[in-house]
């Protein structure tokens, strides 16, 4: 077990709810919700504050349920574009401390500040400066979890909240995350949580002191994942930002927290994956992609994929409708996502703009580019490195977990 690293999982507390509060400040002390569209399926609750929680609101219920349990409820239709722009300039905090920075939906992200201890202290130390840092300029706050692996320290994070630090460490992992429940471990989800129960693991100690064996032959390869998981055994390295050349394929995918079911949210996703892959061609000076695939994942960790061609291009917004388009194609709208990625490949130069339809194209991409340089200018550039694009209203719940980029020999990274 190396316990050398030194590993922060920050999230953003109440995100959506704290950047509309950030606008309606006379709401601080009053139930105040997020919701998407209310026209569109009569709006489902996305966040909602800690007032609103006192009175049993849970995110994903519909909104006329959460009225019923609050009349007095406050709600706000999401704006993706805002708080992406927070999430990014959160971000560019981050970056002062690491460039090792790992997204884990829009308001989480793990850091590897194990090389910026000699500058800025403890990671303890490095995670109250975050902490106080991120509130005083930004006016949201976030809880952070400070261990040697990534696993534990997303655990630590969620110890303590709003506005905290917690520190999940080798000599005191047994008396707090082996305490917990089982469920509470990144990746075990409900049908996994029974599969365990059935087994007499309630606990990660109890996961941790399992039989391994026994383990692996109940869930396959994801009982060795999560017995190594319960005992601190991560090894996984935070994905440092940055750009590396390929003449294969570039992409992007995530795992997410929660389930996927509605398409908005799908597509949401999608948007936000397709413009980190976009913003990854642009930076790394590769040509246009002509060919599209989309990876899935369901609730029963059955996988999908489906490839499509497109006009040659570097723009998110045509790779993610492309995506769309594949995932509709596979006849999945019935079923919870819990995975999605998109890659591209076949690069090459653009084909010869035509008269009217491709070059009207490219000067909407010009525009979105030189959008895209404003708000460069304002945050700083590793606050928008994986900004999304602004010419589409609709902006991403979720940011990607990771990215990986595959070499010729098909070495992936």
């Amino acid at each position: 077990m190396n316990t050398s690293r030194c590993i922060l999982h920050s999230d953003l507390n109440n995100f959506y709810a704290s950047v509309e509060l950030l606008r309606h400040p006379e709401l601080k002390d009053k139930p105040v919700a997020v919701c998407g569209s209310v026209k569109d399926r009569h709006g489902v609750v996305l966040a909602k504050n800690v007032a609103a929680k006192k009175f049993g609101i849970q995110t994903g219920e519909p909104l006329f349920q959460a009225l019923k349990k609050c009349p007095a409820l406050t709600f706000f239709e999401a704006d993706f574009q805002s708080y992406v722009q927070v999430s990014q300039t959160v971000r560019g905090i981050y970056a002062r401390f690491t460039d090792k920075i790992e997204p884990f939906g829009i308001d989480e992200c793990w850091l590897d500040v194990t090389q910026s201890m000699e500058l800025f202290g403890s990671g303890e130390e490095i995670a109250n400066r975050i902490r106080e840092t991120v509130k005083a300029e930004c006016g949201v706050t976030v809880s952070v979890g400070v261990s040697w692996n990534k696993i534990f320290a997303k655990l630590a994070s969620d110890l303590k909240k709003p506005d905290a630090v917690t520190v999940v460490s080798p000599e005191n992992y047994r008396d707090t995350a082996w305490k917990l429940p089982a469920s509470d471990l990144l990746y075990v989800g409900k049908a996994t949580a029974r599969k365990l129960a059935v087994l007499g693991i309630a606990t990660i100690g109890d996961l941790a002191q399992a039989d391994e064996g026994k383990l692996i032959q109940e869930l396959g390869k994801m009982g060795k994942v999560l017995y190594d998981y319960a005992n601190g055994f991560d090894a996984a390295p935070v994905r440092a930002n940055g750009v590396e050349r390929t003449v294969k394929s570039v992409g992007n995918s995530l795992t997410c927290y929660r389930d996927l079911s509605e398409e908005d949210e799908i597509y949401m996703l999608l948007l936000l994956l397709s413009d980190s892959v976009a913003a990854r061609l642009k930076e790394g000076g590769l040509g246009r992609a002509r060919c599209v695939k989309l990876s899935v994942t369901d609730s029963d960790l059955k996988r999908y994929g489906k490839q499509g061609q497109l006009p040659a291009t570097r723009n998110a917004k045509e790779i993610a409708d492309c995506a769309m388009g594949l995932f509709r194609a596979l006849g999945l709208k019935d079923r919870a996502i819990r995975a999605l990625g998109v890659s591209v490949t076949q690069f090459g130069e653009a084909e010869q703009l035509d008269l009217f339809g491709r070059s009207e194209r490219e000067e909407k991409l010009d525009r979105a580019d030189e959008a895209v340089a404003k708000i460069r200018e304002k945050y700083g550039n590793s606050a928008v490195r994986r900004a999304t694009v602004l010419q589409d209203e609709r902006l991403a719940e979720f940011d990607v977990k990771g990215s990986h980029i595959v070499h010729p020999e098909g070495r992936k990274e």
